[in-house]
């Protein structure tokens, strides 16, 4: 007969966590806690599960990062997103670095995506375009050029259409 999750020690639930996906160090915490265990078993548990690297808060900030850009989310937002784990500033750094994202030309294809035709059409549309990449994580200045840009070509190709 097979033991229920609740059952099972907080070593088995973490990895059997992790066998579907990363998790922080923190998150693997907190689900545990929520499971009823007892800090000082989640504790040794982390611990065994660190040495043997099936929890790594590098790797999980990795994944997470690669995850987020490919979503379409910003640097701005991913990094919000690795603090909320408890991930080192450094380790926070070198997942976004090692995106090597052209986070212009991202914000730009967002914009074209969503907003192509309505930038010409409507002028309230330019600030509710930067809203929405300013929520997504894209700092100030790549949200404003970014549709400055797409309104610029939308233009462009209004006036070839017309032409």
């Amino acid at each position: 007969m097979r033991k229920k999750t609740s059952e099972l020690p907080a070593y088995q639930q973490a990895l059997g966590l992790l066998v579907r996906r990363e998790h922080s160090r923190r998150e693997l915490k907190q689900k545990l806690r929520q499971r009823g265990k007892e800090a000082d078993e989640i504790e040794s548990a982390l611990e065994s599960l660190s040495r043997q690297d099936f929890q790594n808060d590098e790797r999980f900030a990795f994944a997470l990062a690669r995850s987020r850009q490919s979503a379409g989310y910003g640097p701005i937002r991913i990094r919000a997103e690795m603090v909320q784990h408890s991930l080192g500033s450094d380790v926070i750094t070198q997942a976004i670095d090692v995106l090597a994202c052209d986070w212009m030309a991202m914000a730009e294809d967002l914009i074209q995506r969503r907003y192509a035709k309505k930038l010409q059409a409507d002028p309230s549309q330019v600030r509710k375009a930067v809203d929405f990449l300013l929520r997504r994580g894209f700092d100030q200045k790549t949200a404003f050029t970014a549709v400055k840009q797409r309104k610029m070509d939308s233009n462009a190709d209004f006036l070839e259409e017309i032409g």
